[in-house]
């Protein structure tokens, strides 16, 4: 089903599907991190810190699994292993950036907000 503007965000629209993608915690992050072409496993995360292998391992597979990045093994000893965006990973760079602007401005703001309603219980 297509986004219908009369009908508004339904629950099996296709804009799910982009919302989806980009709400899990380090999707985005590492898309963004491969926008300037493919990088081995340990440059991701040395480019991101902060994700262990584990979790950069699971999100590369489900990232791969999307069809947002493609994985390239290489014949070598030791074997080499590279991840680039694919056409898809590539389109989700603009909404990633638009977020990431989004975050500058109002980051603070949601911040303050958290914090307040944890200080009120609610």
């Amino acid at each position: 089903m297509t986004i219908s503007m009369e009908r508004g965000y339904i629950a099996d629209c296709q804009a799910r599907l982009g919302f989806d993608l980009l709400s899990g915690t380090w999707n985005s992050v590492v898309l963004y991190a491969l926008r300037e072409g493919p990088l081995r496993p340990g440059e991701l995360r040395e480019m991101i810190g902060g994700i262990s292998h584990k979790v950069l391992t699971e999100t590369l597979r489900r990232l791969e699994r999307n069809g947002l990045v493609a994985r390239r093994r290489y014949a070598e000893a030791p074997p080499r292993v590279e991840y680039e965006l694919t056409a898809p990973g590539r389109g989700l760079l603009e909404p990633i950036l638009a977020l990431g602007r989004w975050a500058e401005l109002y980051a603070d703001e949601v911040v303050g907000a958290q914090e307040r309603a944890l200080v009120s219980g609610r």
